[in-house]
């Protein structure tokens, strides 16, 4: 049984604190401008014009155009009636391209929705905290409470990466051929297509939050 050295934190590198802890991109600006001028580009483009083709028949410059295809300013309605009448297309054809929606899932403290995930077994009780509605990946934030009378289970196998960061008790979790003694204030973050699960539980009131991340299935 594989044991981690006290303090250690292996095999993780030590980072600085003032460095950036996260290699993920940094998300895409929202812009109406952006979403605007590319919708007119678009449009102008389907039409075979040029940008002093549809600035003339519009009544502006070919600059201001080309600012506004470019996102750089924010054209009046009535310069967006304009260019929409040239275009012969509905006005709000011209936002087509622009979502303001933004996903957000709130739960209420306690309001968890109560589940039993497939493979889970007696007294792990599993409450979902909420899930993402669109886009590449899935995102599964899990509050698991181990129970007095929980089985030990380590068969739990799942596409994706999954990030455990204990909460309350101690419980000894198994993944692949190593295991771990996890206290409150610990994490793991692993591969959850190798076999895992707690495999001995220390004490009683083990509580751990559990973040799986995995591929969407959406086409």
């Amino acid at each position: 049984m594989k044991k981690n050295p006290p303090h250690a934190v292996a095999p993780c590198d030590k980072t600085d604190d003032h460095a950036t802890l996260s290699n993920a991109p940094p998300a895409p600006e929202r812009s109406l401008e952006r979403a605007l001028g590319n919708q007119i580009r678009l449009l102008r483009r389907g039409q075979d014009l040029s940008v002093a083709d549809l600035a003339g028949a519009a009544n502006i410059s070919s600059g201001m155009l080309s600012k506004i295809e470019n996102g750089g300013i924010s054209p009046s309605l009535a310069t967006l009636q304009s260019i929409s009448r040239a275009l012969q297309v509905p006005l709000f054809s011209l936002f087509a391209s622009f979502e303001e929606r933004q996903d957000c899932s709130f739960v209420p403290a306690g309001q968890g929705l109560t589940i039993e995930r497939r493979g889970s077994k007696v007294g792990h009780v599993y409450q979902l905290l909420g899930h993402v509605l669109r886009g590449d990946v899935v995102v599964e934030p899990y509050l698991i409470t181990l129970r007095e009378n929980a089985v030990p289970y380590t068969g739990f196998r799942h596409s994706g990466v999954e990030f455990i960061y204990m909460l309350e008790g101690e419980v000894r979790y198994r993944h692949g051929a190593d295991s771990y003694h996890l206290k409150r204030g610990d994490s793991l973050l692993f591969d959850s297509q190798a076999l895992h699960g707690p495999e001995a539980l220390i004490g009683s009131g083990t509580v751990y939050l559990s973040i799986i991340v995995y591929p969407s299935t959406q086409t």
